[in-house]
């Protein structure tokens, strides 16, 4: 099973830079031979995961959901947090302690070892089929070995990591507030392509027919489960003795565990006595929950931080005197919006209890003073334009109106530090984000000064001395630049690196000749179109983009870069495009800076304009070899494109 995982990443990701990205990260001969090592595996096991490519499954799209009754009603689970109560609720029996995970609750049926029907809990009577939906979960096998009908349930999940990346796409008032909401809203989309793009899992945790094969333990059920490709959940089997300990362990692995979990279940291993007890009106006997019990401390609110986004909306965060809690010191709780703020009555001085939600995100959860004292900022704390509070179905918002305010251009911030433009490592977006809402950044220039805010940054989320240093080490490495580097770092519409590249040696790399080349010299430079060199010159027309990129070239200094002559501009008015794998070159990179070097242009996709297709595998079928015998374009290998700079 590890060894189907690890080709189906590998050929998913070749299949996507050949498909969507227009480029070969292998060959062709590679690529088969691992292909076939793929499928040899699934007709040995009987299993193809979902997500492999050959299962070549399309995606679907509905205009509603269908809905389905349960032929065995989905209960919920009683609950506790008392360690001792499941000690007392297991007595002389055995049990399986697993994770209770925190998603959607799915019920899956395999017919002739096919993946026939997917259906959500929904009210645990009725249920909403999402089959198709189902079918790009990434772990979920679409055929299994066993060929009689078998119906399990279990959980889908996103990961917290998947989750970030996931929110970090997202306009800030529509970001998921946890990996659940995410996951609901992701598996009951009616795009399945939706769906596959959210990298939901699913982990089985409940065998309800298998035909053919009975058991006797509920172990055996997730052992076999396993057996058929299903990634089940984690589990440790205990008796009264040790349930204790275990649940302690698994307490102690909460805060470092990938997928969201709000408690375990218990469940008797024996299958015969545990069904006997039959169920109440609510809950079935065989098995209890455990919710982790919240750690509450109190605290002092000493401020409320408002932190402006991308989007426009003001957040309100707490800060509080620092506490410890599930063995982490917290000082900071975001407040999510004024309604909230207001429903808790804060003031500044206030006590307040403060804890974490699944042991995880800080939350305050009461006010015991009750001053009901904060204002409501009439200013944006960023541009210092006015705010203006919005309701929208009874939830009020803050929100600063100013389209030039500098908390919504943080693209350009972000493209600005990128690796082709200035390359500052260590500055993502969400970090930008966070400098210019505490007031570190206002401009491009600032990036170079942030070691005057050491101390502001180091308590930072995130940050700590050690990162911060790293960052200034970045910095100081960022300030030795070139003009290509930096005329693309501006973010000039249509002004690619490629195309940064082309103007920046048109003008001898002079950088005043750069700001000052004219309309019409832009358009005789090769590859320069009416819209780019319009766009260029009505960026440095402007007279408050002149003082912005002033700032910065007193912080930076431009190292010379290499001009085409006229006995290396061998390649003049060529375009190449490179494909598939190297032999005489270390990447791609290494020969598309020779084609630089030597006057041509490198181009990622074959058009008219293309004068040579370097590919070492000519008689390859690929897209781009076909595209470029469509247009009549030479392909040539690396050795012939050596012998043409000779």
């Amino acid at each position: 099973m590890d060894r189907m995982r690890e080709l189906i990443a590998i050929l998913s990701e070749a299949d996507k830079a050949y498909y969507t990205e227009d480029r070969e990260i292998m060959s062709n001969l590679e690529y088969d031979r691992l292909y076939d090592e793929l499928k040899e595996l699934e007709r040995d096991t009987g299993i193809v995961l979902a997500g492999s490519p050959t299962a070549r499954i399309g995606y679907e799209v509905s205009t509603e959901l269908p809905k389905e009754t349960h032929a065995v009603t989905m209960l919920s689970l009683d609950k506790t947090k008392d360690p001792a109560a499941l000690v007392a609720w297991l007595g002389d029996k055995v049990g399986l302690l697993s994770w209770k995970l925190d998603g959607l609750t799915v019920s899956l049926t395999y017919e002739d070892g096919e993946l026939v029907k997917a259906v959500t809990r929904g009210n645990g009577q009725i249920g909403e089929v999402i089959t198709a939906n189902a079918k790009t979960f990434v772990n979920v096998p679409l055929t299994i070995p066993h060929k009689g009908k078998v119906i399990l349930r279990g959980e889908a999940v996103i990961s917290y990591s998947d989750f970030e990346k996931i929110n970090e796409t997202i306009d800030e008032e529509m970001k998921y507030k946890n990996p659940r909401n995410l996951c609901s809203g992701s598996v009951r989309q009616l795009n399945s392509a939706v769906t596959a793009r959210r990298r939901v899992q699913f982990y089985a945790f409940a065998l309800q027919m298998a035909e053919g094969v009975t058991f006797a333990r509920r172990k055996e059920q997730l052992e076999w489960l396993r057996s058929c490709g299903f990634d089940i959940v984690e589990y440790k089997e205990v008796d009264a003795a040790g349930i204790e300990a275990a649940v302690q362990e698994f307490e102690q692995r909460i805060r470092e565990f990938p997928l969201p979990s709000d408690g375990l279940v218990l469940i008797y291993d024996d299958i015969a006595y545990g069904d006997a007890l039959g169920n109440t009106a609510k809950f079935p006997r065989n098995s209890i929950a455990f919710k982790w019990q919240d750690e509450i401390k109190e605290t002092t609110l000493r401020e409320i931080e408002w932190s402006a986004s991308r989007t426009g909306l003001i957040n309100p965060i707490a800060i509080f005197d620092p506490v410890e809690l599930e063995g982490t010191t917290v000082s900071r709780a975001s407040l999510h919006n004024i309604s909230i703020a207001r429903d808790l009555e804060l003031g500044i001085g206030d006590t307040v209890t403060v804890y974490k939600a699944n042991m995880i995100i800080p939350q305050i959860s009461d006010n015991l003073t009750c001053s009901n004292n904060l204002p409501i900022p009439e200013i944006c704390p960023v541009c210092e334009g006015e705010t203006v509070v919005r309701s929208d179905s009874g939830v009020e918002t803050l929100f600063c109106p100013n389209p030039e305010c500098l908390a919504k251009h943080i693209k350009a911030f972000t493209l600005f530090v990128s690796r082709d433009a200035m390359n500052i490592e260590g500055l993502s977006e969400a970090t930008i984000e966070k400098m210019i809402a505490k007031g570190i950044v206002k401009e491009y220039a600032d990036l170079f000064k942030m070691d005057a805010h050491r101390d502001t940054i180091v308590e930072m989320e995130g940050f700590g001395d050690k990162s911060f240093d790293r960052l200034m080490r970045a910095v100081q490495k960022a300030r030795k630049t070139n003009v290509i580097r930096f005329l693309y770092s501006l973010g000039i519409p249509g002004i690619g690196i490629a195309n940064a590249r082309l103007i920046a040696r048109a003008c001898g790399g002079e950088w005043e000749k750069i700001v000052g080349i004219t309309r019409e010299e832009l358009l005789l430079i090769d590859g320069i179109g009416e819209v780019m060199a319009d766009n260029y010159r009505a960026f440095f027309d402007k007279p408050e983009n002149l003082r912005l990129v002033d700032d910065v070239l007193q912080e930076i200094e431009f190292e010379p870069i290499e001009l085409p002559s006229s006995a290396n501009a061998r390649l003049q008015g060529k375009t190449f495009v490179i494909t598939g794998s190297l032999q005489h070159f270390e990447n791609r990179k290494q020969l598309e800076e020779l084609i630089d070097k030597n006057g041509g242009k490198n181009a990622g996709s074959i058009s008219a304009k293309t004068s040579y297709l370097i590919n070492n595998n000519i008689e390859s079928s690929s897209s781009k070899n076909k595209k470029a015998r469509e247009l009549g374009i030479p392909i040539i290998t690396e050795e012939e494109f050596i012998e043409m700079l000779k």
